[in-house]
């Protein structure tokens, strides 16, 4: 039985183990306990690039599947991944050997945060983009700020950073903490600065309708000190729902002309994008970045307006924006074979695949913009966006659809089809494929792709390595 008054951090911790620690957060914590000098090691199911390697850089173990052999000799700390359940061989050796636990929030808290202002980025879409800008903002302006986020930030070459400074960005995450902590992982956090990017329905594992999506931001806008400052984006009629009747300290941000933080004049010159920006209707200041997409330019306008109440110079902050180099996975270009950009993103929800096409559309030039989409999130692989998926692949020339890798987990009824949505496609006149492996669409992609081609691979996980397989086969 589990002993919850073991549900904390001891004073005297040496040795930590974490248990599925593969997980992009709990890679970065791992990691971060080792650079603060204790032993650790950790365990998973299965690893893949780009954790796996980031652990092996850092000379973290990590043992191949979980089993009570892994917790001798005794931690003095076991970290549970939020993926963890009760019946996991380890929780159950664990609770046997009656060992102190904790979760991945409040293992941050203690062992990283503690004594720093926090900056938090919630929201269903843009959350790693933004806190990843978020720090190197900070970085430029020499606050060498502390960091974990659910992305290895290109200019850091690492998704966490210790930090000597007085701020600790942190990527705000909705989904349940851990199997004896079900609320959200934010709820942890105390920020004193906080940015809301996007409220819509997701992890249909946990959340059972928009509802109960907005009830946990909800809880989490409630949370706030009143001297914290809100940072909401104005497009979002979620997000213009949960501002009301709030005590902390608001500011809106978007393109609407009532928003406190304004985006204006907005020209898009490959590789790079121009805008201004406007603070309560007066001009502010004009920027450049590499960032592909207006979406990426509100997630942009957050942390401008972030560091304007951090009182950061705005020479700092626009010299961060130029050299931003992006996050991986995100708009990641992994090479170009034969004239043909292959390009590597995480978009798996249909606004965020919508929004990816339509800011690397632009950047195709006179070439086609090839969409390669897995479903392999336990929401995509559901049929709640089924429909919904038909209308957010417009700017591709041509979609090629991947059958989802894990379909078994699902139950029967409520299954994605990708088959449908390829026909759904077709009605509406897209150039659309199905395939039922990955070997199919690197056959099929390898005779297609013709010289100017963007192939955008859409999938938040491995994909079967297909970006270096089609890279080789180019």
């Amino acid at each position: 039985m589990l002993n919850l008054k073991n549900n904390r951090i001891p004073g005297n911790v040496r040795r930590v183990h974490l248990i599925a620690v593969c997980g992009t957060g709990m890679a970065a914590l791992a990691a971060a306990l080792k650079e603060r000098g204790y032993q650790v090691r950790g365990s998973d199911r299965r690893t893949y690039p780009p954790m796996s390697v980031f652990l092996a850089e850092k000379g973290i173990a990590v043992a191949e599947g979980f089993g009570p052999q892994n917790l001798f000799p005794a931690p003095d700390l076991v970290v549970v991944g939020n993926a963890v359940s009760r019946d996991n061989p380890e929780v159950q050796q664990m609770m046997a050997m009656d060992l102190c636990f904790c979760s991945m929030p409040q293992a941050v808290n203690h062992f990283m945060a503690a004594g720093k202002a926090t900056l938090l980025v919630a929201g269903t879409h843009g959350k790693t983009t933004t806190a990843a800008l978020m720090a190197w903002m900070l970085s430029v302006a020499g606050r060498d700020p502390g960091f974990l986020i659910g992305g290895i930030v290109k200019d850091f070459a690492s998704n966490y950073r210790l930090g000597g400074g007085p701020e600790f960005v942190v990527e705000g995450d909705e989904y349940d903490t851990a199997f004896f902590d079900k609320g959200p992982k934010f709820l942890h956090y105390r920020p004193s600065l906080a940015v809301l990017t996007s409220v819509e329905f997701d992890h249909a594992d946990i959340f059972p309708d928009l509802a109960h999506v907005r009830k946990a931001f909800d809880d989490f806008i409630e949370g706030l000190d009143p001297q914290s400052l809100l940072l909401a984006f104005d497009a979002d009629e979620n997000v213009a729902d949960l501002m009301r009747g709030r005590s902390c300290r608001i500011q809106t941000c978007g393109t609407h002309a009532s928003a406190f933080w304004r985006l204006e004049n907005v020209r898009i010159a490959p590789p790079r994008t121009t805008f201004e920006v406007f603070r309560q209707g007066r001009f502010f200041a004009a920027f450049r970045t590499r960032l592909m997409g207006v979406h990426n330019l509100k997630n942009a306008l957050a942390v401008i307006a972030a560091a304007h109440d951090l009182e950061i110079p705005v020479k700092a902050v626009q010299a961060a924006l130029e050299t931003f180099a992006g996050v991986r996975r995100r708009q990641e270009i992994r090479g170009v074979r034969r004239g043909v950009t292959v390009m590597d993103d995480f978009a798996h929800h249909p606004t965020a695949v919508r929004e990816t096409l339509r800011a690397v559309k632009p950047f195709a030039g006179a070439g086609r913009l090839i969409a390669v989409f897995e479903p392999r999130t336990n929401t995509s692989m559901r049929s709640v966006f089924q429909d919904v998926y038909a209308h957010v692949f417009g700017e591709a020339d041509l979609v090629c659809v991947r059958r989802p890798p894990l379909l078994k987990k699902i139950p029967a009824g409520q299954r994605f089809s990708s088959r449908r949505l390829v026909e759904d496609l077709k009605k509406r006149g897209q150039c659309a494929e199905y395939f039922s492996d990955t070997e199919g669409i690197l056959d099929f992609l390898a005779k297609e792709a013709a010289d100017g081609d963007v192939i955008l691979i859409m999938s938040n996980g491995g994909f079967d390595n297909i970006h270096e397989r089609l890279l080789e086969r180019l």
